[in-house]
């Protein structure tokens, strides 16, 4: 009987397939190379908190529609398949409801804008004399709801980037790379940014098994019966949360001298203090010279602190993150897209900020749109996550 190339079944040799001839990884080999393919979570947050950054530096409805189009791709492209990676959406509709109602205040409360197209006149209720500069009703004009517009959609922008980064970077990634120091208030912030994507994925849930069963899932009804069963979620899942923390040991730290304990709290405090002192320095004329020299000096002392004040924590890190190349590559390309806007809102104000009165259409400027596309950058040097 002549050796076979394959396995051997109903008494005839049967050939292999082409994936059952490709050479096998070593164990641990695939978990290796997709965390060196994925961007360490620190780099989407810097990456959105740069673009958010880039928004309150004009309100230029055009630029601004352009950083949410350049974080959505990106989101759109990137995002995982995780319960936390569906809150972009609710972020979105958090946008449009800011807006909404900044429009709704502009109308009902008037605006300082003044104007000429009148649009409508509302009954205007009269107010006692000490509420003065504000009123109830009266002329609506055109330039006020312009305004309340660049306005309300500068913050929607910025609610949107937020959106992007919870989207993109992984909440338990993301705490495994604070320091020691931050481990207990990192611990409280992802708990609060992943309340939203569990609550979002609950009602999403129920609604779906509510459907299925030919029950109402909308309106005033269908919103209190969903209510109670997500609240019953939330507090099994926040008990369960408790009980995983103390069996690990949560809040439990080691024993430091005194004096590490004084010098930590000493640099923290006052490399904090520096940096509130070098940023005011650097926002104001008469501090440009020293602003630059305390702000690095503070951020240097905080660090310090920061570093001493992990020695009392016990935890250690399993595969810690990388920050590779593709991380600087993320972070740099929204830093980029915030400091060329912030040289443009001091250079072109007219083109970053246009005017309402009068009443006119705003215009693109070229340069500063052309930074805004850096930010796409991620959309190309990151690989795209697989489930």
């Amino acid at each position: 009987m002549t050796p076979s190339n394959g396995p051997v079944g109903a008494g005839r040799a049967v050939p292999r397939t082409p994936a059952e001839r490709r050479p096998t990884a070593p164990a641990g080999e695939g978990v290796a190379t997709r965390r060196r393919a994925t961007v360490h979570p620190g780099a989407w947050w810097l990456w959105a908190i740069s673009l958010g950054t880039a928004a309150t530096r004009t309100t230029n409805p055009l630029l601004l529609a352009l950083l949410v189009a350049v974080s959505a791709y990106v989101v759109a492209t990137h995002r995982s398949a995780a319960p936390w990676a569906r809150s972009y959406s609710a972020f979105a509709r958090l946008a449009l409801a800011v807006l909404l109602i900044r429009l709704v205040f502009a109308v009902a409360l008037g605006s300082p804008i003044p104007g000429t197209h009148v649009l409508l006149t509302l009954p205007e209720i009269p107010l006692p004399h000490w509420a003065q500069g504000i009123r109830l009703g009266g002329e609506v004009t055109a330039e006020a709801l312009v305004f309340a517009a660049y306005d309300g959609l500068k913050l929607a922008t910025l609610l949107i980037c937020v959106g992007a980064a919870n989207a993109l970077a992984s909440p338990s990634r993301l705490l495994k790379s604070l320091p020691g120091a931050l481990y207990e208030t990192g611990v409280a912030v992802v708990v609060a940014l992943t309340f939203a994507p569990h609550l979002i994925a609950d009602v999403q849930r129920l609604r779906a098994a509510r459907r299925l069963r030919g029950r109402p899932d909308r309106g005033i009804r269908g919103l209190l019966q969903v209510g109670l069963p997500v609240l019953e979620g939330a507090l099994e899942r926040s008990v369960a949360l408790a009980a995983a923390m103390e069996a690990r040991g949560y809040g439990r730290g080691a024993d430091v001298p005194a004096t590490v304990r004084r010098t930590t709290a000493a640099l923290t405090l006052g490399g904090l203090l520096g940096v509130c002192a070098g940023t005011y320095g650097l926002l104001t004329a008469e501090g440009g010279g020293y602003g630059a020299p305390l702000l690095l000096a503070g951020v240097l002392a905080a660090l310090a602190g920061l570093r001493l004040g992990g020695r009392r924590s016990l935890r250690t890190r399993y595969r810690p993150d990388p920050w590779g190349l593709r991380a600087w590559l993320v972070t740099g390309s929204g830093a980029a897209v915030a400091g060329l806007l912030t040289l443009a809102s001091a250079r072109a104000p007219e083109a970053l900020h246009p005017g309402v009165v009068p009443l006119t259409a705003p215009a693109l400027p070229l340069w500063p749109a052309a930074s805004v596309l850096l930010a796409l950058l991620p959309a190309f040097v990151v690989p795209r996550e697989h489930p």
